[in-house]
């Protein structure tokens, strides 16, 4: 029999299978990791077909070396998946498979942890001979009392009941009383579940009317739906009551959350109705956790998985259901090579698996409403929060009257009033700065210089630690001490402006001294388990404010929470993308959904320069419906997507030379593609060449090519010839395209 083998090395030239015979005696299955030789050297590789015929002689025919595992660590559909997206994504199949499984599993860079134990191998009736046996030696007279029940027992366990056990449990081995082995220990993140599952809460009629229409599509393995439902409707429950019912037909299940942060809050959640059946998946696990998490997937113990992007791909059999939480967040793009949205990649999985697909989310993404809208998802609506809990009341201020009024706060005088009563009160707040450090750029007041990354072509941000202040590039982490004089004009008039969550927590102390203030950023949540060890200071109520970027801004359940006030409303307004409407309103009214969701009614502050801007709003309604008219009504007089699909060959080099002309060449070649193929050239609205709106990243110049085409089945051919371009070797650059990337940058 021979073997086609994916090699894990990712080069167009290797781009293909290679045949190997198997060894006689030698157990192997599709999807096996096994080593085989490539050249001088091993490599590892990934069996994806049988054949029992080869046009090579058989003299070049080598064997499989071994196999990495007893298993196939990537399942059949998995393989289908992996396929599936190497052809979409215009990337080698080794890149795909690669998503499949835990990185630290390549080249063995993580393994089973497993720690010593004994086991009693004496017989009920011989045990009291035994004990009579050890003549003078109490301490073996004693953990052979320890070791009756026959259970193995760890080392550490019986370290702690007898001093240095280790030469007495030696003695009794050599006697034959005692087996002594490796048992192994599950790196568990979040610690075990609860013993006791908690009891069901009762549905709410709009709860109970979505499952009536989901769980007759989930028995037939089918449906695809989008559920829309305000912030507080309860559509955690309705999640947990599919996840029951895929769970009682043997079936497993996958929920998908944007934010590494949501993941602990929703695993408590399961956990406490199902046990240790729920495992996690993200990127912040240690290597141990997320390898263990792994294999208990595979093996079949943990039949429910809950994670963030990467999650899509946990080796779960018998899938019977996907949701995919707070669907419209961006997280859910990868926007490292190879680049997926992983909400096409569960919709394909549930279409191979027969399993159902839920979107859910409070602001649906603009594509996914549409979709919709023609029939492509099931909407299914939940307009109400339970227990018939009001929407919390918004209001918009403008910072413009402030400043007109002599108050050059961060805090208008309305946010300050309210922070203060709701601490009196003993609630809590929460306060959004989608923006970290304490300064946003620091400029020169003579010339206007504004202090730019070195590497990158963006402001540098001032942070405060520890009373040193240091500008930090947050795109490559460059860092430098402040300039006392202008690098440009030589001017002492260097100046601080804009502000940041550090500038937010240092003003919140001002007005509210003494009240304990949590800060939720990248800065404050980067070590291990940083994102709920916040959370739970904030949860228990030893804090009182939390103040963050939009990681604080959805899914989040804090029922002191009343009082949730918005610093800059209006930042992300004018981002060079097409979508800076869309992500504003979405980020408003997420953040604002945070409020009065216990017994106590909710108040919103919303600070912004732009009062009358429709997208704010609309957002202080809580209108999606009207902000989706007229976002779609503009997306289709523009020609953006859904009308359109957006792409970019993106270009990226040390040398700006080598870059541009890697640019020029593959819009010359793009040209002229449009012009052999007229039909192409039909649906192709834009071909544009320019730098990238941050034209330098990381010590390397970026340029683009940019394409706007209409969504046909000719366009698929015209991207692949594309991604053929983007392939081509070019010494000193690299070329990524991009479709409908996460973001124009």
């Amino acid at each position: 029999m021979l073997a086609q083998v994916i090699v894990d090395i990712v080069h167009e030239n290797v781009a293909h299978t290679f045949t190997y015979t198997v060894p006689p005696g030698m157990k192997v299955s599709l999807g096996q990791r096994v080593e085989v030789p490539f050249g001088p050297r091993s490599k590892e590789g990934i069996i994806v077909s049988f054949s029992e015929v080869s046009d090579l002689p058989p003299e070049r025919l080598r064997p499989i070396r071994r196999t990495l595992e007893d298993y196939p660590a990537v399942l059949p559909h998995l393989l289908e998946l992996a396929e599936w997206m190497s052809a979409n994504a215009h990337c080698p199949l080794a890149e795909t498979l690669r998503l499949m499984l835990p990185a630290e599993m390549r080249g063995g860079r993580v393994q089973v942890k497993t720690q010593p134990t004994a086991r009693s191998l004496v017989a009920p009736d011989q045990f009291d001979a035994a004990l009579a046996a050890q003549g003078r030696s109490e301490k073996r007279r004693v953990l052979l009392t320890l070791l009756k029940d026959g259970q193995p027992h760890t080392v550490a366990e019986l370290k702690l009941l007898v001093r240095d056990p280790q030469e007495s449990l030696r003695h009794l081995a050599a006697q034959g009383l005692v087996t002594l082995g490796e048992e192994e220990v599950l790196r568990r993140p979040g610690g075990d579940a609860p013993t006791e599952p908690t009891a069901d809460p009762p549905l709410m009629p709009t709860q109970q009317e979505v499952l009536e229409v989901v769980l007759p599509e989930l028995d037939q393995g089918r449906g695809k739906f989008l559920l829309h439902g305000v912030t507080g409707s309860g559509k955690t429950e309705v999640f947990i009551r599919l996840v029951r019912h895929v769970l009682e037909q043997g079936r497993t299940a996958l929920i998908l959350v944007p934010e590494i942060a949501l993941t602990p809050q929703m695993v408590r959640y399961f956990r406490s109705r199902f046990g240790a059946v729920a495992a996690v998946l993200h990127s912040r696990l240690s290597a141990g956790e997320r390898f263990d998490e792994w294999r208990r997937i595979r093996r079949g113990d943990a039949r429910v998985v809950i994670g963030a992007r990467s999650a899509v791909f946990a080796p779960l059999d018998r899938l019977g259901l996907i949701v995919v939480d707070e669907e419209h967040e961006q997280t859910y793009l990868s926007d490292r090579h190879p680049r997926y949205d992983a909400r096409d990649v569960a919709a394909f999985r549930c279409q191979i698996e027969n399993a159902t697909l839920l979107l859910s989310s409070a602001t649906p993404s603009i594509l996914s409403f549409a979709k919709a809208r023609r029939g492509d998802y099931t909407l299914l609506e939940m307009p109400g929060r339970v227990m018939n809990r009001p929407m919390p009341e918004v209001e918009v201020i403008d910072m413009r009257r402030e400043l007109d009024s002599g108050n050059r706060s961060i805090f208008s005088s309305a946010l300050a009033s309210a922070l203060k009563q709701c601490v009196e009160r003993g609630e809590q707040a929460m306060l959004l700065m989608n923006r970290r450090g304490y300064n946003s750029f620091i400029s020169c007041r003579a010339c206007g210089h504004v202090m730019k990354c070195p590497n990158c072509d963006v402001a540098m941000t001032y942070h405060v630690s520890g009373g040193d202040g240091m500008l930090h590039c947050h795109y490559c982490g460059y860092q430098v001490a402040p300039p006392q004089k202008c690098p440009k004009c030589g001017s002492s008039y260097i100046r601080y402006f804009g502000a940041g969550t550090q500038k937010v927590e240092e003003e919140l102390h001002k007005l509210l001294p003494g009240v304990p203030v949590v800060r939720m950023d990248i800065d404050t949540t980067s070590g291990k388990d940083g994102h709920e060890k916040l959370l739970d200071e904030f949860r228990s109520g030893r804090a009182k404010v939390l103040v963050g970027t939009q990681m604080i801004a959805k899914g989040l359940d804090f029922p002191r929470v009343t009082l949730v006030g918005v610093i800059a409303a209006d930042m992300t307004l004018n981002l060079p993308d097409y979508r800076a409407r869309e992500r504003t309103f979405q980020l408003l009214t997420q953040v604002a959904g945070r409020a009065g969701r216990g017994a106590l009614p909710g108040h919103v502050l919303i600070q912004t320069y732009k009062p009358e801007d429709p997208t704010i709003q609309a957002a202080a309604r809580q209108d999606y419906r009207s902000f989706f008219e007229e976002e779609f009504s503009l997306r289709r007089t523009g020609l953006y997507p859904p009308f359109t699909l957006m792409a970019r060959l993106l270009v990226e080099a040390y040398s700006d030379e080598a870059a541009q002309q890697r640019t020029v060449m593959l819009y010359n070649a793009c040209q002229q593609l449009l012009t052999e193929h007229p039909l192409w050239k039909k649906h192709v609205l834009l071909l544009r060449m320019d730098a990238a709106p941050v034209k330098l990243l990381r010590g390397k110049s970026r340029y683009q090519v940019l394409f706007k085409l209409f969504v046909k089945a000719e366009t698929d051919g015209f991207l692949a010839a594309v991604s053929a371009l983007a392939r081509t070797p070019c010494e000193s650059t690299d070329t990524w395209l991009e479709v409908n990337p996460a973001n124009m940058m």
